[in-house]
C-alpha cells in the first residue's frame, strides 16, 4: 500500500525506462494498488511488462462491498493476481480454504495466480516448515487439473523474513523451493512440477538476490520494498537472467 495512483505512474515510468538493461528472457511483472490498475495497464502497453493485482474476490458477483471480482480484473487487461499474501493471511483472514476458491476464480477468467506460501518463525522453530509449506500448496492447488496447474505460479516467502529485515539463506530458500517442487513432481508428475514457476521472497533486495536467484529450484522474486526503488528493481531482475 504505497503511493498516490500519479506517484505508481511515475515509479512504473521509472522502472520500465530501465528494462533495456534487463535480458529479454525475464517476465517482468508489476503489482501496483487495485486504485492504480487502470492507469498502469494504460503506461505498461508496449513496453513487454505484464501487470498484476494484489489480491481479488472470491465471489464472482453481488453484495459484497469493497471486493473487486476476478472478472473486473481481467476486463483491465491485468494478466496475474497475487492471492494468499502472508499480510492477507493474517490481517484479512484469508484462509487456505479462501485461496483456492480464488485460484479457480481467476483461471477461470484466464488470470495467472500467484499463489504465496510460508512459515512462521514459530514453525520454523519447531521444524514444521515443510508440513506448513506442503500443506498450503496443496490447499491452493486442490481441484486443480494439471494442466491448470502449469498455470499458477507459487511463491515462497518466509513469515519471519518479511519486513524484517532477515533474508533466509541461499541453502533455506531452496531447501523448501525444492520441496515445493517434488510435492508438485509426486502430485501431477515431473512435467508439471518443471512447469510452474516458484519464486522467492521476503527481503529480496540488490544485495542478496544473486545468491538466492542461483538456486536451480528458485526461478524469480517476489520483490516487497525493494520494488519501490527505481534502481534497484532491474538489478534484482538482471540477476534472474539464466540466458547462455
Amino acid at each position: 500500500m504505497n503511493t498516490t495512483p500519479a506517484e505508481g505512474v511515475e515509479l512504473f515510468k521509472g522502472v520500465a525506462a530501465k528494462k533495456g538493461e534487463v535480458c529479454s528472457c525475464v517476465n517482468f511483472i508489476v503489482a501496483p494498488p487495485f486504485t492504480h490498475l487502470s492507469e498502469i495497464v494504460k503506461a505498461a502497453r508496449g513496453t513487454g511488462i505484464a501487470v498484476s493485482a494484489q489480491n481479488c474476490a472470491a465471489e464472482a458477483k453481488g453484495a459484497y462491498t469493497g471486493e473487486v471480482s476476478a472478472k473486473m480484473i481481467a476486463s483491465l487487461g491485468v494478466e496475474y493476481v497475487i492471492l494468499g499474501h502472508s499480510e492477507r493471511r493474517a490481517n484479512n483472514g484469508d484462509t487456505d480454504e479462501l485461496v483456492n476458491t480464488k485460484v479457480h476464480a481467476l483461471l477461470e477468467k484466464g488470470i495467472t495466480p500467484i499463489v504465496c506460501v510460508g512459515e512462521s518463525l514459530s514453525e520454523r522453530d519447531r521444524d514444521l516448515t515443510m508440513e506448513r509449506i506442503s500443506y498450503q500448496v496443496k490447499a491452493a492447488l486442490y481441484g486443480l487439473t494439471a494442466e491448470q496447474v502449469k498455470k499458477v505460479v507459487i511463491a515462497y516467502e518466509p513469515i519471519w523474513a518479511i519486513g524484517t529485515g532477515r533474508t533466509a539463506t541461499d541453502e533455506q530458500a531452496q531447501e523448501v523451493c525444492f520441496n515445493i517442487r517434488e510435492n508438485l513432481r509426486a502430485q501431477y508428475g515431473a512435467l508439471v512440477s518443471r512447469k510452474v514457476c516458484i519464486l522467492y521472497g521476503g527481503s529480496m533486495n540488490a544485495k542478496n538476490c544473486a545468491g538466492l536467484l542461483a538456486q536451480p529450484d528458485i526461478d524469480g522474486g517476489l520483490i516487497g520494498g525493494a520494488s519501490l526503488k527505481v534502481d534497484d528493481f532491474p538489478a534484482i531482475i538482471r540477476e534472474g537472467c539464466r540466458e547462455e
